[in-house]
């Protein structure tokens, strides 16, 4: 559950204990502007009290959360029931009460369709998921497909609700596959291309992405100019790889080199397909970008150049692990490990570097190689005196070499300064085999219970305890 989602529920918990305590009297809204999560965390803790208080609380929205499901269908026919919990009942396990909210819901979607959409969609999106839920999800995607075009589908395209972001793209994509039979054109294209370029979601972006797609396969004529400009200038990959593959279609193949050095590995590709369609060479175009050949060298240029690049250009990435720009320099550290290149002793002294995404891409690199750096020296850059990043880069190669010089970086990592090397230590220190660890040799029973009794904050009372025994040792 991400931290939003979070906050929502605790909101929803906490409203319903305002409503308990006699806090929420009055009669203003229970959960102004709340979300989803919020209205179903508020019902199911209303649902989960005792009947007695409930049955204390004076607000309606008690009523229709109250664990009795007679009283939740009388409190339905009350004058402007809570249109969410109306909703949540819809879903509801009791049969008559789920007929009559659904009635309610259906009266309410009829009075104000664009405010009863716009205000419960994200609501009924989650309910759709429960046992009796499709209902209303049904009978919400009907409404939206019989406004496809209307105020309330082009107030979903910007919702910050994904679920009904996502819904509103595939319905209005819909309505343009429809369209397209009576003559959809460039202008339902730069919108699909411009919904598509502006979309931050990767799964919405590919919907409005396959929909320009279709629709410019379609055209005759090629595909709109300004919509493959809008479609390079995507903020996700899948959109920009959308643009780099039209250029062919558009009669702009040449335009494809300047993408072989994008940011994204989708998009270098299709770039490299689209230049050796035209006839070019990606090798040649990609080198011209890492030699400085009038043009910037970029981390994403060097590992354009590495994915067409073989051994024998080693020494040009090599050489790059010395440029000046460190996100450069991790290009250059991800390029050799790309061509299966692994000289420890050029990128051991790199996990000292002043820049963490080089000591990240040395780690990753040496971790998959036989060659790595000695225990002693990872063990000496561990220590607290060492910047974070190169903590975490030692560390991960200690992982990955295993043995007890692992374990007992792990338990000095429990106390570091840093919570994401304590929580990779801590989560280190409770999956290891604390028993199997006697029979390699490399300690003994007294060592491990003074490891085990220093590590005491990861465990819980019990699980110290069967541990310690394992080992031989009394708690």
């Amino acid at each position: 559950m991400g931290a939003v989602r979070r906050q929502e529920t605790e909101r929803g918990r906490a409203a319903a204990e305002a409503v308990l305590s006699g806090a929420a009297a009055g009669a203003g809204p229970v959960l102004p502007g709340a979300g989803p999560d919020a209205w179903t965390a508020f019902d199911q803790e209303l649902r989960s009290y005792p009947r007695y208080r409930c049955d204390a609380a004076d607000r309606p929205e008690a009523a229709l959360c109250h664990p009795d499901g007679r009283i939740r269908q009388q409190a339905l026919s009350a004058p402007r029931p809570t249109p969410e919990l109306v909703a949540i009942r819809c879903a509801d396990w009791a049969p008559a009460v789920r007929r009559r909210a659904r009635r309610v819901l259906a009266d309410l979607l009829a009075a104000d369709p664009l405010s009863a959409l716009l205000r419960l969609t994200p609501l009924v999106l989650r309910l759709g998921r429960r046992e009796q839920g499709a209902w209303a999800l049904e009978l919400f995607e009907g409404a939206l497909r019989a406004a496809a075009g209307g105020p309330a589908l082009a107030a979903l395209h910007d919702s910050p609700d994904l679920p009904a972001r996502r819904l509103a793209a595939r319905i209005a994509v819909e309505a343009v596959a429809a369209a397209d039979a009576a003559g959809a054109g460039a202008a339902e294209l730069r919108e699909l291309a411009r919904r598509a370029a502006a979309e931050h979601d990767p799964a919405t972006g590919r919907t409005w992405t396959d929909a320009a797609l279709a629709l410019a396969a379609a055209s005759a004529g090629g595909p709109d100019a300004e919509a493959v400009d809008t479609l390079l200038g995507g903020h996700v990959p899948m959109v920009r790889s959308a643009g780099v593959t039209l250029l062919r279609r558009a009669g702009r193949a040449a335009e494809a080199g300047r993408y072989l050095g994008d940011r994204s590995g989708l998009v270098r590709a299709c770039a490299r397909w689209a230049v050796r369609q035209d006839g070019g060479d990606p090798y040649a175009l990609t080198r011209a970008h890492v030699t400085g050949a009038g043009l910037a060298t970029t981390a994403a240029a060097v590992l354009g150049f590495a994915e067409c690049a073989g051994r024998e250009d080693a020494p040009l990435l090599r050489a790059l692990t010395d440029h000046p720009v460190g996100a450069v320099r991790a290009g250059a550290v991800t390029g050799l490990r790309l061509l299966d290149t692994y000289d420890a002793a050029l990128l051991e002294p790199l996990l000292d570097d002043p820049c963490p995404a080089v000591a990240r891409a040395v780690a990753l690199s040496l971790s998959g190689s036989a060659d790595r750096p000695s225990t002693d020296r990872l063990l000496e850059r561990v220590r607290p005196a060492r910047p974070p990043h190169t903590r975490r880069a030692a560390y991960r190669l200690l992982r990955a070499r295993g043995g007890m010089p692992a374990l007992r970086a792990s338990v000095e990592l429990l106390a570091d300064g840093d919570p994401g090397l304590r929580a990779l230590a801590a989560h280190t220190v409770r999956a290891w085999n604390w028993q199997y660890a006697l029979h390699t040799g490399e300690t003994d029973a007294a060592e491990l219970g003074g490891l085990l009794r220093r590590s005491a904050e990861a465990f819980d009372a019990y699980q110290l305890g069967l541990r310690l025994r394992r080992i031989g040792l009394r708690e």
